[in-house]
C-alpha cells in the first residue's frame, strides 16, 4: 500500500500554475463507498485531493479484486489517463467522505502549454509516481514470493513427518498390543528406531537449511583422504547390506584442506545416499579426488539410471525431487549451500556416460 505520509505532494512541483488550475477546476464531493471513476472509463482528468481517502483498485481475475494503492490529502490520482489518452487503468473508490478537485485534461494542457518548466515538473513528478508503484509491486512480488516458498516449505515438512510418525504409531501399537510376542516386539521396536533415525535426519537437513547465509563454518586443518577413508568406513555397512560398492581412488595419500568436518560429512552422507537411492537392485559408487588449480576436486559417480532431464536444470533449487521415497526435498541445495560456505562450488557432469557423477570443489590449504 502507498503511505500517503511519504508522498511526494503535488504543490511542492507546481507553485503558481497548480494555483491557477485549482482556480479553475471543479471541487467534488463524494461519500465513503462512492465510485469516482471505474476501469475503463473515459480518461478525461485527475483528481488533486483536498481530504478524505481515495481506494485505488483493479479487477484481475473474474472474481478477485486486489487493492494496490490508498491515496490522502495533497495527493492526484488518475494521472495516467491523462497522459496516455486511454481509458481508466483501474477503478477509485472514496474509502471516507472525500473532496478532490478534478482537473480536465484540457486545462492541464492550456496551463502547460506556454509553461516548458511547469511540463518538465509535472513528468518528474509522474516519473517519481511511476517509480514507487513499481518499487512497490517487486516489494508485493517479493512479498508473495517469500509466502510461497513458506506455503511449499510447509506443506513438504508436514508430508514428509506425518509418514515416519504414522509408521511410529502403528509400531507402537502392534508393540503393545495383548496378542503381541516377542518376535513381533523386536519387530515393531526396529521399526520405531528406523522411522525414528529418519525423522532425526530430516530434522538435521532442516536446521542445515536454515542456517543463516554467510555463516562462516568452523574449519580445522584435516588431511583430506584420511578423512573421507575414515567416513566412508562408518557408512560402507549400510550401503554393503543395499549390495553397493564403493570404490575410493585418491593418489596423493596426503592432501590438506581445512573443513568444517560435521558439515563435508553432511555433504558426502546426501549425495551418496541419493546415489544409493537411485541403486535399487545394487552397483557402483565411485569416490575420487584430484588436485590442481588451487582446489581439490571431488567426483561422486554412480552406475544408476542417472538424473530425470525433467529435473536436471533445478537440481539445487529446494524442493526439487524425483521419485524420491523420503526425504525433505532439500538434500542438493543444502549440499549446494555447504560448499559454497567452504568457498567452493558443486555441479552436476551433463556428459556423464551413465549414471550421476557429481562434483565440487574445496580450497587446497597448501595453496
Amino acid at each position: 500500500m502507498a503511505d500517503f505520509e511519504n508522498t511526494v505532494n503535488l504543490g511542492r512541483f507546481f507553485a503558481q500554475e497548480f494555483q491557477d488550475l485549482q482556480k479553475t477546476a471543479e471541487l467534488r464531493s463524494y461519500s465513503a463507498g462512492d465510485i469516482i471513476f471505474s476501469q475503463g472509463d473515459l480518461g478525461d482528468g485527475f483528481f488533486h485531493i483536498e481530504s478524505g481517502e481515495v481506494e485505488i483498485s483493479a479487477q484481475i481475475s473474474n472474481d478477485e479484486r486486489r487493492v494496490f494503492a490508498r491515496v490522502g490529502p495533497g495527493e492526484i490520482f488518475g494521472e495516467m489517463a491523462v497522459l496516455d489518452d486511454g481509458p481508466r487503468s483501474a477503478t477509485a473508490i472514496a474509502g471516507t467522505d472525500t473532496r478532490a478537485y478534478f482537473i480536465g485534461r484540457e486545462e492541464l494542457f492550456r496551463i502547460l502549454q506556454d509553461n516548458p518548466e511547469a511540463m518538465i515538473r509535472l513528468l518528474r513528478f509522474f516519473s517519481h509516481r511511476i517509480r514507487n508503484t513499481n518499487q512497490q509491486y517487486v516489494d508485493e512480488v517479493i512479498q508473495a514470493e517469500k509466502l510461497s516458498v513458506i506455503g511449499r516449505f510447509a506443506r513438504n515438512i508436514v508430508h514428509d513427518f506425518k509418514n515416519p510418525l504414522n509408521v511410529i504409531g502403528l509400531a507402537a501399537e502392534m508393540a503393545a498390543a495383548e496378542w503381541s510376542d516377542e518376535k513381533t516386539r523386536f519387530s515393531s521396536l526396529e521399526r520405531i528406531q528406523r522411522q525414528t533415525h529418519r525423522i532425526t535426519n530430516m530434522l538435521n537437513e532442516l536446521l542445515e537449511f536454515s542456517r543463516s547465509d554467510g555463516q562462516q563454518p568452523l574449519l580445522s586443518r584435516q588431511n583430506y583422504p584420511q578423512y573421507v577413508r575414515e567416513l566412508l568406513l562408518d557408512i560402507q555397512p549400510d550401503l554393503l547390506e543395499k549390495n553397493i560398492d564403493v570404490v575410493f581412488d585418491c593418489r596423493p595419500p596426503n592432501i590438506p584442506v581445512r573443513i568444517d568436518p560435521q558439515r563435508i560429512t553432511h555433504l558426502f552422507v546426501n549425495l551418496i545416499d541419493n546415489a544409493a537411492d537411485e541403486l535399487r537392485r545394487g552397483g557402483t559408487i565411485a569416490i575420487t579426488i584430484t588436485t590442481g588449480n588451487e582446489v581439490v576436486t571431488t567426483q561422486i559417480e554412480d552406475n544408476g539410471p542417472g538424473i530425470a532431464p525433467e529435473i536436471a536444470a533445478k537440481l539445487f533449487q529446494p524442493f526439487a525431487t524425483h521419485g524420491k521415497a523420503h526425504g525433505t526435498g532439500l538434500g542438493l541445495s543444502i549440499c549446494e549451500k555447504i560448499v559454497h560456505d567452504h568457498g567452493g562450488r558443486i555441479w552436476v557432469d551433463p556428459a556423464a556416460p551413465k549414471g550421476a557423477r557429481f562434483l565440487f570443489t574445496l580450497p587446497d590449504a597448501k595453496a
